[in-house]
């Protein structure tokens, strides 16, 4: 097998198109090498640098270009000698850096042993620091069955879910309680519209969901909503469960009538979301304040009524994020707190509160045979 001179990833299924368009910047392309799907080889560049700025600028399909610096056998100890080399010259003493390896195929050592083993290397080779979540360099490590293909390239190209600078919004949401009065009606809708607000509110991670209808309700129709409520919930949890570098907290869920639950938790935070209200934006202090002032911040939504109006006398805030908009009941809560995570988002480095910053970083598509 020939070194190419660029390595392409891209999305699954994209690898002939990717060689096409490639192709027809007058290089040679070769889509799916050794059957390693999302992989696209390129040969013949006239100039590395030139003809990867060049597939990046016009090639929309390419989620990642890399430039082969360097290549070598794939053994762990000559990928770390070569890889040394190449980063002797590009990665100075006071920069961090981060090795990150790819193995396609079957070896006797794993893409951790290649990392550990070229990081060692690359950092006495260098005398540059390790941080693997933001570093100034990345040396990549692909490899191709028994080649190895080696390249350093800017931090600053690695996409990030979380990065210095943006706040984990789920600080914000494990101090709100959604009180949502039930959706009633046909029994078919009313599950149906249980599992959408199930969803919404453990998509979130909110601190509690309370059910809250006003006086006497028909008890097969609450009945239904509550079952889709908690089928939703279920349904996003086993998701966020798989899928989160950190625990996942599943939204417990009560029942209570709202003019009683307002009765239970005076003292505490309560904001009415309806049209009837300031928008967020003009309250968003006192939004702020009411956040900071307890544990627990209690929004209200309505369904196919609103909120009960004598309730608007006992709320701290009366609150309308979508002026003009009569927002259906499946999408009030999270439309409420994603507005309130948008203007409050500055502010939440002010919680002190610890914690990870939630789900895996990045996203290629890999091809089979990786760790």
């Amino acid at each position: 097998m020939r070194d190419p001179c660029l390595i392409i990833k891209t999305a699954l299924g994209m690898e002939r198109i990717v060689a096409s368009r490639v192709e027809e910047l007058g290089l040679k392309a070769e889509p799916a090498p050794r059957g390693f799907r999302g992989l696209v080889l390129v040969y013949e560049c006239r100039d590395r640098e030139a003809d990867a700025r060049r597939v990046e600028e016009e090639v929309v399909e390419a989620d990642r270009v890399i430039p082969v610096l360097a290549s070598s056998p794939a053994r762990p100890e000559e990928i770390a000698r070569t890889a040394a080399e190449v980063a002797r010259g590009l990665i100075g003493s006071g920069e961090c850096f981060a090795v990150r390896t790819v193995r396609r195929g079957r070896h006797g050592f794993t893409s951790i042993d290649v990392n550990v083993v070229v990081g060692d290397a690359v950092k006495r080779a260098t005398g540059a620091c390790v941080n693997l979540s933001f570093p100034d360099k990345v040396v990549a490590v692909e490899i191709i069955q028994d080649r190895a293909y080696i390249s350093v390239y800017p931090g600053a190209l690695e996409w990030k879910k979380m990065r210095p600078g943006k706040n984990p919004l789920y600080r914000l949401y494990r101090r709100i309680a959604v009180v949502q009065m039930p959706y009633l009606g046909p029994l078919d809708a009313c599950r149906n519209m249980g599992v959408r607000i199930g969803r919404e509110v453990q998509n979130f991670e909110v601190k509690e969901l309370v059910i809250a209808p006003a006086g006497v309700v028909r008890a097969r129709e609450l009945y239904e909503f509550l079952g889709g409520v908690f089928e939703g919930i279920e349904s996003r949890y086993q998701i966020q469960a798989r899928s989160y570098h950190r625990r996942v907290e599943r939204v417990p869920v009560y029942v209570q009538d709202i003019h009683q639950l307002v009765r239970d938790r005076r003292g505490e935070p309560i904001i009415v979301l309806e049209p009837e209200g300031e928008h967020i934006s003009k309250v968003a202090d006192e939004l702020w304040r009411l956040i900071r002032k307890g544990r627990r911040v209690n929004i209200l939504l309505g369904s196919r009524e609103g909120v009960p109006l004598g309730i608007y006398r006992f709320a701290d805030l009366v609150v309308d994020i979508a002026p003009g908009i009569t927002l259906s009941t499946e999408y009030a809560a999270a439309a409420a707190l994603i507005a309130m995570g948008t203007i409050l988002h500055e502010r939440l480095g002010e919680l002190g509160e610890g914690g990870d910053t939630g789900g895996g970083e990045g996203r290629e598509a890999e091809a089979a045979n990786r760790d």
